[in-house]
């Protein structure tokens, strides 16, 4: 059962917040009012739709005792009870408690774990998976560090991620990714598995309370590293930030370093509002936990296997046979699969 009273309350503090917006409300108040309204809105579509089935199947039940409208009213009951179900599971996910996060953009971190040479370069593959998969959605992909080993891969990879939705979409990413494939440096053809980790934060909103006193953090510049020639960086822009109280340690190797201190600053909010989230929810930490883990590869969310062409996500126990078109960026059938296992492990909580 879907229940009334709560519909009932979301429907009036909807029609406050639409009267609010249409009278004017003060300029320091119409950002907030505008996110709450836009959020409730499609909650209050689906409401209308449920309300508009349930009124049907009223009116065609007080139709059945009238001998010339008992057919039609049949055939509409039949119509109505077929479109139900699915008009209330919907109603149902609407109603689940959203994850505030969940509209921010992403601070995403790729970095090797277990697999030396193979882990870097499989790495730089996932990250730039994840690139393309940006470009496709139409969001916005920013590089805020990396560093690349001696053969082209990856040794760690910062990248903000901004758009409709993103962390929403890309928070089920993160944990530790396998990859069987035969490394370009195996000259005997042997297949090989090694891992990358991949955490996805949702970037901290400039109105959530992180307090940073200047005194907690120590801030180095530093030459950053190129590939050699023209690219080598003859000055200082590289910037390290060191937040003492955590530990945390962020970097940015940008060719400004105005840019690079703003770079490293907003992922540390991120980490920072990350470990305050998880602190929030001991549940949650333990499931990051469990997911990124220490990199070594037998605790893996997914798997790559190259020479089948096979990708697995262990946690939903989904095979696609996909797998160029995956790491070219396509992950959206591996994203809704996850997106709607976690809806129904929350709706059956809820109920």
């Amino acid at each position: 059962m879907v229940p009334e009273d709560r519909l009932i309350q979301i429907l009036q503090r909807f029609e406050f917040l639409e009267a609010r917006l249409n009278a004017g409300a003060a300029p320091d108040q119409i950002a907030a009012i505008s996110r709450e309204y836009a959020e409730l809105k499609p909650v209050v579509e689906e409401i209308g739709q449920w309300r508009t089935a349930q009124d049907g199947l009223a009116e065609a039940r007080a139709m059945l005792g009238d001998p010339e409208m008992r057919g039609l009213a049949e055939e509409e009951l039949r119509r109505i009870d077929a479109q139900l179900p699915a008009l209330e599971q919907a109603l149902r996910l609407a109603l689940l408690p959203k994850d505030a996060a969940d509209a921010r953009p992403a601070i995403v971190e790729i970095r090797p774990g277990t697999g030396g040479d193979e882990a870097a370069l499989f790495a730089g593959d996932l990250l730039e998976m994840y690139r393309r998969h940006a470009e496709g959605q139409g969001w916005q992909f920013q590089m805020l560090d990396l560093t690349r080993t001696e053969l082209g891969g990856v040794k760690e990879a910062t990248a903000r991620i901004e758009g409709e939705g993103v962390f929403a979409r890309l928070k089920y990413e993160s944990g530790v990714h396998r990859v069987q494939r035969v490394p370009t440096t195996e000259s005997g053809g042997r297949i090989h598995t090694s891992a990358a980790t991949v955490a996805v934060l949702p970037e901290a909103a400039e109105d959530v309370a992180i307090d940073i006193p200047a005194g907690d953090i120590r801030i180095d510049t530093m030459r950053a590293s190129g590939a050699g020639g023209q690219h080598v960086n003859t000055t200082d822009s590289a910037v390290r930030i060191t937040h003492l109280p955590t530990g945390i340690v962020v970097t940015s190797s940008e060719k400004s370093q105005h840019q690079n201190r703003a770079n490293a600053m907003a992922v540390l909010r991120a980490r920072l509002y990350d470990m305050q989230r998880a602190a929030a929810d001991a549940e949650r930490s333990a499931d990051r936990k469990s997911q990124v883990g220490s990199g070594d590869r037998s605790e893996r969310i997914r798997t790559y296997n190259f020479p089948q062409g096979r990708m697995t996500d262990h946690r939903i126990n989904l095979t696609l046979y996909a797998l160029d078109r995956i790491m070219a960026g396509d992950l959206a059938e591996i994203i809704d699969a996850l997106t709607s296992h976690d809806q129904a492990a929350r709706l059956a909580e809820a109920e």
